[in-house]
């Protein structure tokens, strides 16, 4: 499984960032995959994740309303469209993937994913 991120940058608060994951060596489909960030002295937290094979989202409340998570099946790549950005969105930003059907608190609250990307920086300023 390999996992890699691009999109990540310097953004006003207010703006927008569209992160991508390129996913590979693996069947898409069969796998949750998610957002997990990590801002400095502060815990993981996870942001959000899709099931490939469902559909079914989650979203931490911290980004609900501001942030969309789309998976391409296709193009083996997963999405995260971030508007509305705030200075607290400040962190890493990692893609992470699990083989699993459904999403559950275990995958996309706890974080207990196999694979994770080397990750990509957001920095909001306010």
């Amino acid at each position: 499984v390999q996992l890699v991120e691009s999109g990540g940058g310097l953004v006003q608060a207010g703006g927008s960032l569209r992160l991508t994951c390129a996913a590979s060596g693996f069947t898409f489909g069969d796998y949750v995959l998610g957002w997990v960030r990590q801002a400095p002295g502060k815990e993981r937290e996870g942001v959000s994740c899709v099931s490939n094979g469902r559909g079914s989202t989650y979203y931490a409340d911290s980004v609900k309303g501001r942030f969309t998570i789309s998976s391409d099946n296709g193009a083996n790549a997963v999405d995260l469209q971030m508007d509305n950005l705030k200075p607290e969105d400040t962190a890493v930003y990692y893609c992470v993937a699990v083989r699993a059907r459904y999403i559950t608190n275990r995958y996309c609250v706890q974080m207990e994913y196999d694979s994770w990307g080397p990750g990509t920086q957001v920095t909001v300023s306010s």
